[in-house]
């Protein structure tokens, strides 16, 4: 049977039939549906931490143990938890291991748009990229063969628009409960799980021929396919790249990668040798480009598609014509066959208000209060004026129209509390333009970004 499920949620039921033991996460958007969605299969112990570094080490507990262990984060998270990653490329796995990486192009809820595919060919491990709810169900299960064939840890890389979009999974329904059989007896391997620097040195090699190994599998990996169609241009594409380059180039041939660490240079350089133009389309950084240039082919890619912010189908389409590319125009939608008249522009709303943590500030006499923000925001300043406890006065009008949300209004009616609260040696209160460090009789004009 089919059902719709997010990313996350594909991602979870995976590793559940991939038979998963244990699960640890630290929430973070785009990532944090994830353990949730596990928690609920049976046979799973799947637990929160307090940072990224402890879920990894958790779940490479669990591995050298001999369970199938997986740890969510998002890509941000990955910093944290590179030093217990890196190591961990030289040790190995006991029970396969994966690291789903949720990485955020547009920085919808992040400080930065890092790419984590760096990250795999830093720790010399595989990175796999799914392009849509199904394949990530079908990647996470595979990942962790992967990850025991080769003795490995696998990234599992998601992005915002994977994590939260809702597609067609094929779900095969369990016919009784699973019953988790014993682990093994645990074995100890000092120099396998224990990198002392003597020990390192031995485990170094071994990473270099796994690599090796693992290039020879990528030009055989059923992740990766050709979609032979026109061969005026051929595409090279990954991930939710791969669905707007599809539609975009539709017609002609593409190379669709699910690995796309290390890549398979011989199916790109066979692919690039059967079409006339080569085309990389990919979010954020050259990560693939740069490989195939490194194969001295010539390619099209970031001069013209951008490497910064999410991929649309728009920005897609507007980087093949500046390119020159024969792309065609798309086709009309069957629901504008009678236009409208054009409607009235929108008239350009006030930027919104940043929700920042108060800030404890000290005040001349020892105590400290909290303080949100000391002046009104100049998008709340018009016709009229704002009073702190959220109403706003029209000019001309005896009435008062309420324009902030119910959260706004409950912060700018405590902001009004504060702004009468005596300071502790009762000398002078908050006035609306002071902060409590301030001389009283000074304004702080021509700022309106408040305290932070």
């Amino acid at each position: 049977m089919k059902r719709l499920l997010s990313g996350n949620e594909a991602i979870a039921l995976g590793a559940w039939e991939a038979g998963v033991r244990y699960a640890a996460a630290y929430p973070g958007t785009p990532s944090t549906e994830i353990l949730p969605a596990l928690a609920q299969y049976a046979g799973v112990r799947a637990e929160w931490a307090s940072n990224e570094k402890v879920a990894l080490d958790a779940a490479i507990g669990a591995s050298f143990a001999g369970a199938r262990a997986l740890a969510a984060m998002k890509h941000v998270g990955v910093n944290v938890a590179s030093d217990s990653l890196m190591t961990l490329s030289y040790t190995g796995v006991g029970g396969g291991l994966v690291l789903v990486s949720a990485d955020d192009p547009g920085a919808f809820s992040s400080q930065n748009e890092q790419d984590n595919r760096h990250y795999a060919r830093f720790g010399k491990f595989p990175c796999l990229e799914p392009a849509d709810s199904q394949e990530a169900k079908d990647f996470t299960r595979f990942a962790f063969e992967l990850s025991e064939q080769f003795d490995t840890p696998v990234m599992l890389r998601s992005t915002t628009r994977l994590s939260h979009s809702k597609s067609a999974v094929e779900v095969r329904m369990p016919t009784g409960p699973r019953e988790p059989g014993p682990l093994p007896p645990f074995e100890r391997k000092p120099r396998k799980y224990v990198p002392i620097p003597a020990h390192a040195r031995l485990l170094h090699p071994q990473v270099e021929e796994r690599m090796c190994h693992l290039r020879e599998y990528a030009e055989t990996c059923p992740l990766n396919r050709v979609e032979w169609g026109g061969r005026r241009i051929g595409v090279i594409s990954d991930g939710v790249a791969y669905q707007y380059a599809r539609e975009v180039f539709a017609g002609f041939s593409f190379l669709k990668l699910g690995m796309t660490y290390p890549l398979p240079a011989g199916m790109i350089r066979d692919f690039a040798a059967q079409v006339e133009t080569l085309v990389v389309v990919e979010e954020l950084d050259p990560f693939i480009e740069e490989q195939v240039r490194a194969l001295r082919l010539e390619v099209i890619g970031k001069e013209f598609f951008p490497a910064t912010g999410e991929l649309t189908l728009a920005r897609v389409r507007e980087g093949a014509l500046k390119a020159g590319l024969p792309i065609q125009s798309p086709a009309p939608s069957p629901y504008h066959h009678n236009p409208s008249p054009s409607p009235r522009p929108l008239p350009r709303l006030p930027p919104p208000l940043p929700l920042l943590q108060p800030a404890q500030t000290q005040t001349a006499g020892g105590g400290r209060h909290r303080l949100l923000c000391h002046r009104r925001p100049s998008s709340l300043r018009g016709d009229g004026h704002t009073d702190l406890d959220g109403s706003e006065h029209r000019a001309g009008s005896r009435g008062q129209t309420s324009r902030l949300s119910r959260q706004d209004r409950r912060h700018h009616r405590r902001l009004h509390l504060l702004s009468h609260w005596p300071a502790r040696t009762g000398q002078h209160h908050l006035q609306p333009g002071h902060s409590l460090h301030d001389d009283p009789g000074q304004r702080h004009d021509g700022d309106d970004r408040g305290t932070g």
